[in-house]
């Protein structure tokens, strides 16, 4: 494949820093972006391949610095080909029994966040024939009680489609991403089911829809770890 700039949004930890280290290892150019500083720093001190690697502080819920980090991503490498959505938390509550001040900031990261970065990295992509990933959940396709963090991933899900309607016709590829339980710093203080995927395989299908061939648009791919019935 030949070597492709793309951008990450949240990619200090977990799906997305194994992306980010993945796509570097094969070649390609990458932006990461996160909100901590000092974890940004870290995982560029270990992922190695400064000359293709460029670290931006950024809330993926903030416009302007947004828009600021895929402008930085074109001006350092010179274009991008794809972009992914990848910055998303759960609240680890619920609607039923939790605590509401917690909940704004996940619905502007998991939702808001997503159309931002498709806002500000559209036209790049259209210069490029490039692809927009979105890192959605099964959360975002079953359903279960008071889950607010699943309703944020079922606007993912639909946002991955209408954002298809407007940039198939503009020659850009969208693709939907759904890890089922994946072993990841994600869960934080929750327990991790024994039979939880490893991040790996989920950056292997980002990576995958990334190797589509031209006028071949992936638009859905779902990985679940053998157990996870829902």
């Amino acid at each position: 494949m030949t070597a492709k700039t793309v951008l990450i949004t949240g990619a200090t930890s977990g799906i997305g820093a194994h992306t980010a280290q993945l796509l570097l290892d094969r070649g390609h150019r990458v932006a990461v972006t996160g909100r901590d500083e000092s974890r940004l720093q870290a995982f560029l001190d270990g992922a190695g391949r400064p000359d293709r690697l460029l670290g931006l502080v950024a809330d993926a819920a903030d416009w302007q610095a947004t828009e600021s980090a895929v402008t930085r991503t074109v001006e350092h490498f010179g274009a991008l080909d794809a972009a992914v959505a990848n910055a998303g938390f759960m609240s680890g509550d619920s609607i039923g029994a939790g605590d509401p001040t917690r909940w704004a900031p996940m619905v502007l990261t998991n939702v808001l966040g997503p159309a931002l970065l498709a806002h500000a990295a559209l036209p790049h992509l259209e210069a490029t024939a490039g692809r927009l990933i979105l890192i959605g959940s099964v959360a975002g396709l079953k359903n279960s009680p008071a889950n607010l963090y699943s309703a944020t991933k079922w606007a993912t899900t639909g946002l991955a489609e209408n954002l298809r309607l407007y940039a198939t016709t503009r020659g850009i590829g969208v693709t939907l991403v759904n890890p089922g339980m994946t072993a990841t710093p994600f869960w934080a203080a929750a327990e991790v089911p024994p039979f939880a995927l490893p991040p790996e395989p989920v950056a292997e299908a980002i990576s995958f829809a990334l190797t589509q061939p031209p006028g071949v648009d992936l638009n859905t791919l779902t990985i679940r770890p053998l157990g996870q019935p829902a």
